[in-house]
């Protein structure tokens, strides 16, 4: 009737059967007889009361049926399907209805979450993980404490600088109060996000990584805030069991990566997986600085059997000549990364004397001709490193990072000659607080290492340098070398250090000469890094490990 009622009516003489074209026989006074039947039909309802409020009533309707607000859901999460995130939740807001659309378990396959650890944080992080927490397949978090720990209320906050004692017992008091409430908010968040995913059987990637600032005090790790937050360990306890039942439940588990959470992960937690689960994870890393005495997070006996494991990641005092006569087995598909933490925590704990010695590695390489391994270095003495570099090391990334500790122009040397066939990434950072004077690594040298290692390393693709001397000159040299194939060169301003004679020619400007000779060597435009909060390799080195093993993995 709506239809009909819609189009412009054809004139009488139109319908004879005579004079309408296509009408033939009978059939055509057929269905002349059939409209004239509906148009008197319509007239009838016409002339009813109230009729034709109910025709607009049911023309409404049929125009509400075509808006967007009453597609069906289907439709709803395939529109969805091609959004980024940040739009989805935009689109969400418009109405309920897309709002229950927005979870649909196919437009999260993946959850990656960055946690500041703040009571604010706390609702929203339930209310996602209540949504999406059961039928997740990938999910990473990563807990970051604030900024404002590490320096307490300020002076200022305790009354000034002539307080004396009561104003500083003041301050710590206020520290201590807010390191309590912080452990205890970071807590919660492992537990919220612990228990909304224990029954989920599609999880397929699981992440976790703890920032331990939260236990540190002036630089160490201190259980004393923990012990105070916990004094029973029945959260911790609570913790660790509900890490045990997800792995005990999962059941498409690929990749499992834990990193300085707190001691949650036990030597025992593997235990937890059933043998058909790891047979097929293929990526496994487990990390915590914390751990007591020689304890391990992964024993030899457990690493056999994870016989599809293509990339593996743990402390580099628990990598023992086993495990590597392990990896080598003919049972053992090839390994293809190899991500290793020496942390001076562990070396002071642990001894080296089990690590693989050269023949291992050797081992290692002809199992699998595409291995490459990353080793990130904090504060680690030369004499140790000279232990640990062996030769036959496929290296592509190294990391040296330090408070105390430099690195000598030895070192550099070293790893210059010896993996020239396969370093890509190199950083060197200094952390130290007195800027006035850098260690040089060319200090009574012939050649500067950088500039060697710039020449022998034909793959070096990224070279990040703060808090060593880096004459401009060399810089230059460096990036003449390696021309475009440097796609990242990254030198802190402080440690960009001019000659004399550089500085005494009045006619050339030595910072804009500078500029202009390095953006021509690498054929892009370059500056030196004005901020060191600015520099992408600047952050928390357990943290910077822990991401760059996560993308030096998802590469294969």
């Amino acid at each position: 009737v709506v239809l009909f009622l819609s189009v412009p009516h054809p004139r009488r003489r139109e319908l004879e059967p005579s004079r309408a074209p296509g009408w033939r026989g009978g059939g055509g006074s057929g269905c002349v007889q059939q409209l004239r039947r509906l148009r008197g039909l319509l007239r009838g309802l016409r002339g009813r009361p109230g009729a034709g409020s109910r025709r607009r009533g049911r023309m409404a309707l049929c125009g509400q049926a075509a808006g967007a607000a009453s597609l069906p859901s289907e439709l709803i999460v395939h529109i969805f399907s091609f959004l980024p995130a940040p739009d989805r939740l935009r689109a969400s807001a418009s109405c309920s209805h897309w709002r229950e659309c927005l979870f649909y378990p196919a437009l999260w396959p993946q959850l990656r979450i960055c946690l500041r650890v703040s009571p604010a944080e706390q609702p929203r992080l339930e209310f996602l993980m209540r949504k999406c927490g059961w039928f997740v397949r990938e999910l990473r978090v990563e807990f970051a404490a604030e900024n404002y720990l590490s320096g307490g209320g300020g002076p200022g906050d305790g009354g000034g600088a002539d307080t004396g004692t009561g104003g500083e017992e003041v301050e710590a008091l206020q520290l201590s109060t807010r390191w309590l409430e912080v452990l205890r908010t970071y807590l919660e968040l492992v537990l919220c996000v612990l228990v909304s995913i224990r029954n989920n059987r599609n999880l397929q990637k699981f992440s976790l990584f703890g920032d331990i600032s939260v236990l540190q005090q002036q630089g160490s790790l201190s259980n004393t805030y923990l012990s105070k937050v916990d004094p029973d360990g029945k959260k911790i306890k609570q913790i660790q069991q509900l890490f045990e039942e997800i792995l005990s439940n999962s059941r498409q588990l690929k990749w499992l990566s834990c990193g300085f959470m707190l001691e949650i992960v036990t030597p025992t937690s593997l235990s937890s997986l059933s043998n058909s689960i790891a047979n097929t994870m293929e990526h496994l890393s487990l990390l915590d600085n914390n751990i007591p005495g020689n304890s391990t997070l992964i024993t030899t006996v457990e690493l056999e059997r994870f016989v599809n494991l293509r990339s593996l990641a743990l402390d580099f005092c628990d990598f023992t000549a086993e495990m590597a006569r392990v990896l080598t087995d003919s049972n053992h598909v090839p390994l293809q990364r190899l991500s290793l933490l020496v942390h001076n925590v562990s070396v002071m704990h642990k001894s080296l004397d089990n690590m693989p010695n050269d023949e291992h590695w050797k081992a290692l390489s002809r199992k699998s001709t595409s291995l490459r391994v990353y080793i990130m270095a904090f504060d680690i003495k030369s004499e140790d490193m000279l232990k640990i570099l062996k030769p036959s090391i496929p290296l592509e990334r190294i990391h040296f990072d330090s408070y105390i500790t430099c690195v000598s122009g030895a070192i550099v040397d070293l790893i210059s000659r010896q993996y020239d066939k396969f370093l890509t990434h190199f950083i060197l950072m200094n952390d130290v607080i007195d800027t006035s004077g850098f260690p040089d690594l060319s200090d009574n040298r012939n050649e500067d290492p950088l500039v060697l290692l710039a020449w022998r390393c034909t793959k070096l693709s990224l070279l990040a340098i703060h808090g060593y001397t880096v004459w401009a000159h060399n810089l230059i040299a460096i990036a003449r070398l390696r021309g475009s194939d440097l796609k990242v060169l990254e030198v802190t301003e402080e440690s960009i250090d001019f000659d004399q004679g550089e500085l005494a020619d009045q006619d050339v400007d030595p910072v804009h000469n500078l500029i202009e000779q390095v953006s021509l060597g690498l054929g892009q435009p370059w500056h030196a890094v004005m901020d060191i909060e600015s520099l992408s390799v600047f952050t928390e080195p357990n943290r910077h490990f822990y991401r760059e093993m996560q993308s030096f993995s998802e590469d294969i």
